[in-house]
């Protein structure tokens, strides 16, 4: 790799020569703009202000423009000749623990390569020291024009260094926290655990960009003239949750499902597509008018039920009783009918009786029903009396 820098690190008294290499590398799409009418490219051109010329790399220098519009012209002699210490020297100033840098501060990263044979050993010595010690190395050092902070820690069995923003350079979070009050309960922050614990393990080499791999397919669509457009899917922007326990279940179940866990807590596909949370009946005491107890459901019914039967029993009694007794008091007073009754049914018995026994029964029948009716007139008069 290319080397953007050549200097030394200043580690006490160990100065270790060294090359600065980018360890970072960009893979975005760059455009160029055009126009729009005939296509044709649309380009930069630096030119003077004063002449109208256009001004080639080599003869553009730097100034500083004052309040007034007027520019000071500086040149890299002048910015040479400042007493800068770390001008070609990256400048260890202490030790610390790694989670003490923000890593709102984390800039650009580079990779620290021993730059000759005599570089060896001492580079060797502070990346073991690094190692050992499980602390990064606060530093300063000059690059681009200007001084800038870094942290050097060990990647594998190479010093880098993170470029690092000065602390006034980061800005407070003021007004950025929700204002209002909010309270998290246990359950829901168990589920986040839960979704954490679900989402936590992923390879990073695994990771890409989509959108480039998107934007190479258009760029060699389009070249070939087989680029045909379709309208992209996009998913409905979140709204206002509802129901914060029930989101937090459905990327639970989500979560194990892209990752093939989906049958071991026994949610299958018919769990995953149940995503609302079901309340649950609490009980609320007994109901008065209702026929429903402190139960469950399934007592309710029941005792439902048995009110039923026993009136249903009494009613039927009762039905019974006013029946026999009409039938009693019927017999007493159409003792005829009642022997008609009995001479037609012994007569559907016995075809081959004569009349004379027939007469007979009917006369016994006829004197039975009388002194019955006779025995149960006298019964009342009797209970009146007493």
């Amino acid at each position: 790799m290319r080397s953007i820098w050549n200097g030394a690190i200043s580690f006490g008294l160990v100065s270790i020569p060294i090359k600065l290499v980018n360890a970072t590398e960009s893979h975005s799409i760059s455009f160029r703009q055009i126009h729009v009418n005939d296509g044709g490219r649309v380009r930069y051109r630096k030119v003077c202000e004063l002449d109208g010329e256009e001004v080639p790399s080599a003869e553009i220098g730097k100034g500083y423009e004052e309040a007034d519009g007027s520019i000071v012209p500086i040149t890299d002699e002048d910015l040479a000749q400042l007493p800068l210490a770390t001008a070609k020297t990256i400048e260890i100033m202490s030790f610390v623990p790694a989670d003490e840098i923000d890593p709102l501060q984390m800039d650009a990263a580079y990779y620290l390569a021993a730059n000759g044979a005599t570089a060896a050993k001492p580079y060797t010595l502070l990346r073991e020291a690094l190692k050992r010690s499980r602390k990064v190395a606060i530093a300063k050092y000059a690059l681009r024009g200007r001084e800038r902070l870094g942290m050097l820690r060990v990647v594998d069995d190479v010093i880098a260094m993170h470029g690092l923003l000065w602390p006034d350079e980061i800005r407070a979070p003021e007004g950025v926290a929700p204002e209002a009050d909010v309270t998290v309960r246990d359950a829901e922050l168990d589920l986040a655990d839960a979704l954490m614990a679900t989402l936590g393990d992923v390879e990073m080499a695994s990771l890409h960009d989509d959108y480039r791999e998107a934007v190479e397919a258009l760029i060699v669509a389009k070249s070939g003239g087989a680029f045909e457009p379709t309208e992209a899917v996009v998913e409905p922007a979140g709204g206002q949750v509802i129901d914060l326990m029930a989101a937090l279940e459905k990327s639970v179940r989500a979560a194990k499902a892209s990752r093939g866990e989906a049958g071991a807590d026994g949610d299958g596909a018919e769990g995953e597509a149940e995503a609302e949370v079901t309340p649950i009946r609490r009980k609320t005491g007994a109901r008065t008018g209702t026929g429903r107890g402190t139960g469950t459901g399934a007592a309710a019914p029941k005792a439902v039920g048995g009110k039923k039967s026993t009136a249903a029993s009494a009613k039927k009694t009762a039905a019974s009783a006013a029946t026999k007794k009409k039938s009693t008091t019927t017999a007493a007073s159409s003792g005829k009918s009642t022997a008609g009754r009995s001479t037609s049914r012994a007569g559907g018995t016995g075809a081959t009786k004569s009349a004379a026994k027939s007469t007979a029964k009917t006369a016994a029948a006829k004197k039975t029903g009388a002194a019955a009716a006779a025995k149960k007139t006298a019964t009342p008069r009797k209970r009146t009396s007493a």
